[in-house]
């Protein structure tokens, strides 16, 4: 039986909620991947083309500082990367997470949430963040979904 990882970005705290219940259903730990400096709601601000979010996603080389570099990625063979999609991609400090670690060998399944789009090109956008790694489209999981449902999703990889 494989070692499985649950690691989320969430801004709001929408994205940490399923993926705490998404690592309690996998039986997998649970790591938060967390900026330097926390978003405050004028960053996430999408409607403002000069907030911090809006920003960093014009800019496909941003990388922001992630608070720590503690997740033991080595002991893992699967780890489920979850993010809010940010203009239809995965926001860059998941960038950051992905070249702050060494992947090689591991498979990573993308999941996230979402305002209304799909995954779009976010498994394009990653893939050069993290050479040597199998990245999946896993699903968008939205709303409150169930031990049952996640526990099935996280079967499936």
């Amino acid at each position: 039986m494989s070692k499985k990882l649950v690691a989320c970005f969430s801004a709001s705290g929408v994205t940490a909620a399923v993926a705490k219940n998404l690592a309690n259903a996998a039986d997998a730990d649970y790591y938060e991947i967390k900026p330097e400096i926390p978003y405050t709601r004028a960053d996430l601000n999408w409607m403002d083309k000069k907030s911090r979010s809006s920003l960093e996603m014009r800019d496909k080389s941003s990388r922001p500082a992630l608070a720590d570099n503690d997740a033991n990625i080595a002991a893992y063979d699967t780890i489920f990367v979850g993010f809010p999609i940010w203009w239809y991609v995965a926001p860059t400090i998941i960038n950051s997470f992905l070249e702050a670690y060494d992947f090689s060998g591991k498979k990573v399944v993308l999941f996230a949430t979402s305002g209304g789009s799909g995954f779009g090109k976010a498994v394009e956008s990653l893939l050069p963040s993290a050479p040597g790694a199998t990245i999946v489209e896993g699903a968008i999981l939205n709303g409150r979904p169930g031990e049952d449902k996640l526990r099935t999703f996280a079967e499936k990889f």
